[in-house]
């Protein structure tokens, strides 16, 4: 049964078990253990042809190498960033019962919700989370858009609509990259989807044992992360054999490429794996902004480079990318959790007193 919030749980000496890991998914780097890997990029003078060029060759080096980068002199308002992570932090520090008036369990389309783990996963990830619904604007349902803090609807949509102008901008330079005309990535996304993912990450009494989110690629296009000081977004790009955690940079976006960007390069970019940790020390925040296809989008490389296959076999929206996505995710967790239960029987069963063997003459007595 998941807890109504993370509040009570934070303040206990030990970790319930649905939040305990395998240990193969726990944690191997410290949440403060920061690497520099992942380049810092700055975006000024991004309109002057010359420097365009020199910001254009980064973006793809790090679209290659990791599908990370971290972005400053983007243009958005610091104010308006401190306003944003100021209130959210205000909501998370709400009592549990209003927090609960925008409980979204149950299917409802944004609001709060604990953890957030895939239907059918059998361990929870150590978080709270607040989720916008916030492009295509017609769409907004601002009844599930958290009223408390006041003034935090109004941040909000200011937020979104800088967000999704970075956004746009980030994918003309990658579109630039392929060597395709600047709006093609936009086009691509026909009316193009937002997300806005507010994460908390409440002090943890184990944090070696779980996750604060667990390992994944994010299936849309772009995600533009504002993350506090504290640390503990992880990346891999050798299929989790090795782990950093990225460097926290003030008033920094970190850029993550998704798998539909992954696949409208054909592969070439990679899709960002990662995942968040925890700690004992400080509750953590970060802010992910989503930028997705619309859902009949046609998910399908929009440049193939000479000598190379298309990496679908035929286009498909990304609605149904998405349930593939998910379906496998599923699937996935099902066969972990079987096999997991499958080890536990045999160790009991060898466990079991061994029935000493009667000697031949005994038997047959």
């Amino acid at each position: 049964m998941a807890p109504s919030t993370l509040t009570a749980l934070a303040g206990e000496t030990t970790l319930q078990s649905s939040f305990v890991r395998d240990e193969d998914e726990r944690p191997k780097v410290a949440y403060n253990h920061f690497s520099h890997d992942i380049p810092i990029i700055s975006l000024a003078g991004i309109d002057d042809a010359q420097k365009r060029c020199q910001i254009c060759s980064k973006i793809v080096e790090a679209c290659e190498d990791w599908g990370i980068f971290q972005i400053v002199d983007h243009g958005v308002d610091s104010n308006l960033i401190s306003d944003m992570t100021t209130l959210a932090k205000a909501f998370f520090a709400l009592p549990p019962e209003e927090k609960l008036r925008f409980d979204m369990s149950g299917g409802k389309k944004g609001g709060f919700i604990v953890s957030s783990h895939l239907q059918g996963e059998a361990v929870q990830d150590w978080r709270e989370i607040v989720t916008y619904f916030s492009y295509p604007i017609p769409r907004r349902d601002y009844s599930r858009w958290p009223d408390k803090p006041e003034g935090w609807i109004d941040v909000t949509k200011e937020y979104s609509e800088k967000l999704m102008g970075l956004a746009c901008k980030l994918l003309e330079v990658l579109s630039e990259a392929m060597g395709l005309e600047k709006e093609a990535l936009t086009k691509a996304c026909v009316d193009m989807d937002q997300k806005v993912v507010v994460n908390y990450y409440p002090k943890c009494p184990q944090p070696d044992l779980t996750l604060g989110l667990k390992r994944h690629t994010d299936p849309g296009t772009i995600t533009l992360l504002l993350q506090d000081q504290v640390g503990g977004l992880q990346a891999t790009k050798d299929n989790g054999k090795t782990w950093i955690t990225v460097q926290p940079v003030e008033g920094a976006f970190v850029v993550n490429l998704g798998d539909h960007g992954h696949y409208l390069s054909n592969g070439r970019f990679k899709n960002a794996d990662h995942q968040a940790v925890v700690n004992s020390n400080s509750s953590r925040l970060s802010i992910a902004t989503f930028q997705n296809p619309a859902p009949e989008a046609t998910v399908y490389p929009l440049k193939v480079r000479e000598g190379e296959k298309p990496i679908l076999e035929e286009p498909i929206t990304f609605a149904e990318m998405y349930r593939r996505k998910m379906s496998k995710d599923i699937e996935l967790a099902k066969l972990k959790k079987l096999a997991k239960e499958e080890k536990q029987m045999q160790e009991e069963e060898w466990q079991k007193p061994k029935l000493e063997a009667k000697p031949l003459e005994d038997i047959l007595a």
